[in-house]
């Protein structure tokens, strides 16, 4: 006569089975990561695009009261303070930023430049963000300006 022997139920997970929960953890979290990565640069780019659209603004009562846009080298602080250059002081009626000049989502300083203003140009100024990279004329770049002519 044979005995049968009584099979113990396992009270916990195999091995295998943890490393393959692990293993789709691991794919869900990556997942995420790289959308969520994905929103913050997108995000990045809109505050950017959006200080852009407000110094624009300001800028552009500078020059309604000025009569003129700052010099590259007055650059975007003639918005909070009056430049020592100006020809006529008492047209500067700002600040026309409250506070100090923000720099972009990425930490660093706006560039400011004033093109050419004798032209009939719809927009003699430009403002760019050198982007994540820091490094000016690469595609993550953020300005008011898209297509250099």
């Amino acid at each position: 006569m044979k005995r049968k022997r009584a099979r113990r139920a396992s009270s916990g997970f195999t091995l295998l089975e943890v490393l393959l929960v692990l293993a789709i953890l691991v794919i869900l979290g990556s997942m995420v990561t790289v959308y969520f990565v994905g929103i913050q640069k997108s995000g990045y780019e809109q505050a950017a695009r959006v200080q852009i659209e407000e110094f624009e603004k300001a800028l552009d009562m500078y020059k309604l009261q000025v009569g003129t846009y700052p010099t590259a080298a007055q650059g975007l602080e003639a918005l909070r303070v009056p430049p020592a250059d100006l020809k006529n002081p008492q047209k500067w009626q700002g600040p026309y930023i409250k506070d100090i000049i923000p720099t972009d989502p990425w930490g660093n300083p706006y560039q400011y430049e004033l093109l050419d203003t004798n032209a009939l140009s719809l927009n003699p100024i430009k403002i760019t963000s050198w982007g994540a990279d820091s490094v000016e004329g690469t595609e993550d770049d953020v300005s008011n300006i898209t297509v250099q002519q």
